[in-house]
């Protein structure tokens, strides 16, 4: 007996110290693997520690084998499959136990499922279209007799009577099953109970915060129909405020008085709160592609002078190091220690911001605020200017909030001097100074969002809409050289494939009306450079660089060679690539912009659980709009693939598109330096050759952190 215990110590000790290397799933078709791996105690090894070709390395987590539990997951296969409809459904192993590994699979018949033959709803034919109710339910006439889809039936239902006005409203299930015919019948039987009302509404747990500013955040008012939705968004907005650590609302009596009858229809509700620090500082850093690094502060006051107000004072620097040297590939990431940084790279911004819930209105935002800032755009511009702002966010709480609000700033955007020769035909120095002066810009924004994704982050379903417009004029306090007006639309559709994969397309695309300006005793149809559209990047069309897509100039500068020296020479040297060596490309935007974008996100076959694949098409481009119709002949598209990486700030993405299309055309300029205001044309259309590109040259690296979309 002795010999027997220890054999099976000895036994049990050995099965512990096996590693599962493998877990799989044979036979499941109405059930995905990953659900069931969830529903089992035995997991598999991470990749690391399970892959062949990795756990060498001796990462990854090792999870053992189990021979109890890996029994009792026979069992709980079978009472899952029984829960989903499947009564009939048989769950089998087989093992494969080496010295210190163990690959199990289990090996599954489904069988045919009981199906739901009738559903009926009982008690709510004054209350609810029972049709359009049926409609609407997880649990569908034809389907399988899935428990859990029964029981979110009726959780559905609770839902709907809760918003309608019965806080005590119960569903009781009953069902029929013979798993010998494989036919159910379900009924869901509601029990309304009466329609209340919001009576006395309990305040507990302030301390400095007084009852009015909460009274005016809340959905939840005495006298009022109850709905459960405005209890969850009344516990959203008083925790959004900042001043709580906790918010807890819910009804005083969890069940129906005795002695409650319709004719006095008035429930309690309690609102409990604890409250937080009134004051936050906040410290942080990065580094970007682009931003190279970064650093930024900030400090809240919230309830400032009461009212439920925050104050928002940030700070931010960015661009410490200096610059990337290019918008693609290696070359657009930042290198701190290499080349040249001085004072005048940094880009910086200091706001102030006031804001004002429940303004006029508990569904209304409003906000003021003052910024100071100094902002590049990758090769194209630089804006220094300081201002306010003032908006208003109506239907903050609803599907459409529409924020209307108006801004000004007086500053100045400074771009090179071929970009000023090719958007306003104005080449001379003093036309250029004129340009670059400080002058206020005054503008009316209108924004509307709807917004209906699940993650904002990695969205996985659903749809995001933004429409908004822009006016400026001297009308509202604009300088004559910003007077325009900007509209831009942007529309993006999630669709979930399975559990893990996501086919996802977006829209975007913007016009601007300029008004003439004169300058020089010339009209120019002028759009500033910071208003203008760019595109190309790794949330663009990928196979471009940074604002790479769209309208281009090259610009020829040297402090020796006369302009026509200069033509000569890059006529002679036009054989290939050496003919953009030592010119400089200057995006110069356009007023019209079209991209569309179109991704299938997959799980990846290795590290699935951090790295995600995408196989993408982009398609765009970016037109200076004169009196001729837009042609959609121009449109540039770029295929490619890429990888994702889980990260806590979102997925981190490395894409590589293909780009067969030759440099786009454009004015060559001459410059005599680099600082230099003046320049002259020399050809008026550049390349003057299309080299050939090998496959290497046509594909395009991009890095970025967040989705595309």
């Amino acid at each position: 007996m002795l010999a027997a215990c220890a054999a099976t110590t000895v036994l049990s000790a050995q099965e512990q110290e096996r590693v599962v290397r493998g877990l799989s799933f044979v036979g499941n078709r109405a059930i995905d693997g990953l659900t069931l791996e969830s529903v089992i105690a035995t997991t598999k090894s991470s990749a690391w520690a399970s892959r062949w070709y990795l756990r060498w390395l001796g990462l990854g987590e090792k999870r053992y084998f189990n021979e109890i539990e890996f029994r009792r997951d026979v069992v709980r296969l079978i009472l899952f499959y029984r829960q989903s409809g499947y009564m009939n459904a048989v769950v089998d192993t087989s093992v494969l136990r080496t010295t210190r590994d163990v690959y199990a699979t289990f090996r599954i018949h489904e069988g045919d499922p009981v199906r739901v033959a009738r559903l009926d709803i009982m008690g709510l034919d004054s209350i609810f279209d029972i049709a359009k109710l049926k409609r609407d339910l997880p649990l569908q006439v034809g389907d399988p007799f899935n428990r859990f889809l029964m029981q979110a039936s009726a959780d559905t239902i609770l839902s709907r009577l809760r918003n309608r006005g019965y806080p005590y409203a119960e569903v009781l299930r009953n069902f029929d099953s013979e798993a010998g015919v494989l036919r159910a019948e379900v009924e869901l039987d509601a029990q309304p109970g009466p329609r209340m009302r919001i009576g006395e509404v309990v305040i507990r747990g302030l301390r400095h915060v007084d009852t009015g500013t909460v009274q005016r955040v809340m959905s939840v008012r005495s006298g009022h129909g109850f709905r459960q939705d405005a209890l969850y968004q009344t516990q959203r907005d008083l925790y959004g405020m900042g001043v709580f650590n906790s918010v807890n609302v819910a009804l005083i009596d969890s069940v129906l008085p005795q002695g409650s009858v319709p004719s006095d229809s008035a429930v309690r509700v309690l609102v409990q709160v604890v409250e937080g620090p009134r004051h936050q500082v906040r410290l942080g850093g990065g580094y970007g592609s682009v931003e190279c690094f970064r650093v930024q502060s900030g400090w809240a006051a919230h309830d400032f002078f009461g009212g439920a107000r925050t104050l928002d004072l940030t700070a931010r620097v960015s661009k410490l190091g200096g610059v990337p040297r290019g918008s693609t590939g290696l070359d657009q990431l930042c290198n701190p220690f290499g080349g040249r940084w001085t004072f005048d790279t940094l880009n910086y911004s200091v706001g102030l911001t006031l804001r004002q819930p429940a303004f006029l209105s508990r569904s209304n935002v409003a906000s003021v605020g003052f910024l100071a800032e100094r902002h590049s755009e990758f090769t194209v511009y630089t804006r220094e200017a300081i201002g306010g702002n003032a908006d208003i966010t109506f239907n903050a709480r609803g599907r459409l909030p529409l924020t209307v609000g108006y801004s000004y700033s007086y500053g100045r955007t400074q771009a090179s001097a071929g970009v000023y020769c090719f958007l306003a035909g104005l080449c001379d120095a003093v036309s250029q100074d004129f340009l670059r002066k400080r002058r206020g810009f005054g503008a009316i924004t209108a924004t509307l969002v709807r917004d209906r994704v699940n993650n904002i982050l990695d969205p996985s379903e659903g749809t995001l809409m933004t429409a908004s417009v822009l006016h400026a004029s001297r009308l509202v306090g604009s300088d004559s050289t910003y007077e325009f007006n900007r509209g831009e639309l942007e529309i993006a559709r999630y669709y979930p494939i399975g559990r893990r994969s996501v086919f996802a397309w977006r829209i975007r695309a913007g016009a601007i009306l300029p008004r003439n300006i004169t300058v020089a005793g010339q009209g120019v149809a002028y759009v500033p450079p910071d208003q203008r559209f760019y595109g190309g990047g790794p949330n663009s069309v990928r196979g471009y660089g940074r604002n790479q897509l769209g309208p281009q100039v090259y610009v020829f500068i040297g402090d020796t060679l006369a302009p026509d020296a200069v033509d000569s020479a890059a006529t002679a040297r036009a054989g290939g690539e050496k003919v953009f060596r030592g010119i400089q490309t200057r995006p110069t935007g356009g007023n019209t912009a079209i991209i569309l974008n179109a991704e299938l996100r997959l799980p990846s076959p290795i590290l699935a659980s951090r790295m995600r694949l995408g196989l993408f098409v982009d398609a765009g481009q970016v037109w200076e709009r004169g009196t001729e119709i837009v042609s959609l002949s121009g449109m540039r598209v770029t295929p490619g693939a890429g990888v994702r990486f889980t990260t806590p700030l979102g997925p981190v993405r490395i894409d590589v598109a293909y780009n067969g299309y030759p440099a786009p055309r454009g004015p060559l300029l001459y410059q005599t330096s680099a600082t230099a205001d003046s320049v002259s044309e020399i050809r008026s259309s550049y390349p003057p050759v299309r080299a050939s590109k090998t496959f290497w040259q046509k594909l395009v690296l991009q890095f970025a952190v967040g989705q595309v979309f």
